[in-house]
C-alpha cells in the first residue's frame, strides 16, 4: 500500500568522487540532509554513471560496489557502500515505465557507481535502505527524460526517495586542461549558467530548461556531453507539477557546480 507520506525528489551534484574524502561545502551539505529529509523505505537513483540505449533499472538482490574511476585517493577504492538492492522495486519502476510506452529493462551483476554510493555514503552513512538504480541515454535528451521522471511519479506515494544524481556544471576538459585547485571558485562562465538554471527551476519554466543548451548562458561550454544534467531532469518529471528549490550551492574544482534541488 502507498505510505502516507509522499516523498519529495532530488537532484545531487556529486562532483568528483573524492567528495566523499574532502571536507567541502557540498560534504557537509550532503552528510547533514539526509537527517532533513523523510525516511524513505528505497531509493531509486538515476545515475549518469550508468549509461544505455534504452531504459535500464538494477534488479540485484546485493549489488556490489565499484570504481569506475582512477588516479583518485587509495582509501577511495577501499570503501564500500553495502545497501541491499531492491528486485521489486525494480520491477515496479520497469512496469511504471512500461506503461508509459518507454519500454524498461533490467540488468543484474551491476553495482553501485560513484554516481549512486558518494552521495549515499553521506547522505545514508548506515546503507540500511534499498537501492535501485536507473540507467541515462545520453542520445534521448531532456524530453525523454522529463517522461521517464514522470512515468515514475507514482513512486513518490509508496515511500521511494526518486534522486537524480549528476553534476549542475560539468566540463572535464576544461578542468584537466586548466587543473583548477578543488576550491578553485567557479568562473564567471559557470557561474552565470548556475543562476541561469535556478531561476528557471525555481519559476518553473519547464521549457526553456528542455531547451538549456540554446537558451541558458553558456549552456554548451557547460555541458559539452549531456549525461551529468539529464538526471536533473528525471527528478524534475518525477516530482510532477512540484516546484524546484535550490537547497545548496557551492562549486569544487571552479568548473564543478555541486547544487542540489529538491521538489516537492
Amino acid at each position: 500500500m502507498p505510505d502516507a507520506t509522499l516523498m519529495p525528489t532530488l537532484f545531487l551534484s556529486h562532483g568528483a568522487p573524492n567528495l566523499v574524502l574532502h571536507n567541502t561545502e557540498a560534504h557537509r551539505f550532503l552528510k547533514a540532509f539526509g537527517a532533513a529529509l523523510p525516511r524513505p523505505r528505497a531509493i531509486l537513483v538515476a545515475t549518469a554513471h550508468f549509461m544505455t540505449s534504452a531504459p535500464t533499472l538494477t534488479a540485484d538482490a546485493r549489488p556490489e560496489t565499484i570504481y569506475d574511476f582512477g588516479n583518485f585517493e587509495p582509501e577511495l577504492f577501499r570503501m564500500t557502500y553495502p545497501a541491499p538492492g531492491d528486485p521489486a522495486l525494480a520491477a515496479r519502476a520497469g512496469a511504471l515505465l512500461d506503461e508509459a510506452g518507454l519500454a524498461a529493462g533490467t540488468v543484474e551483476g551491476r553495482g553501485f557507481d560513484h554516481g549512486t554510493w558518494v552521495p549515499l555514503t553521506l547522505l545514508y552513512p548506515a546503507a540500511d535502505i534499498p537501492v535501485v538504480q536507473l540507467s541515462v541515454q545520453p542520445r534521448s535528451g531532456p524530453a525523454h527524460h522529463l517522461a521517464l521522471g514522470r512515468a515514475l511519479a507514482p513512486l513518490r506515494w509508496e515511500g521511494v526517495l526518486v534522486v537524480g544524481s549528476g553534476a549542475l556544471t560539468h566540463n572535464l576538459h576544461e578542468l584537466f586542461g586548466r587543473g583548477y585547485a578543488l576550491d578553485a571558485p567557479a568562473p564567471d562562465w559557470v557561474s552565470a549558467f548556475g543562476e541561469w538554471m535556478r531561476a528557471a527551476i525555481e519559476e518553473g519554466r519547464t521549457d526553456d530548461l528542455l531547451d538549456y543548451r540554446r537558451k541558458a548562458p553558456f549552456g554548451l561550454e557547460n555541458h559539452p556531453t549531456e549525461e551529468h544534467l539529464l538526471p536533473l531532469f528525471v527528478a524534475m518529471g518525477a516530482a510532477g507539477e512540484a516546484r524546484g528549490e535550490r537547497v545548496h550551492a557551492s562549486a569544487q574544482y571552479g568548473v564543478l557546480m555541486m547544487d542540489a534541488y529538491r521538489f516537492g
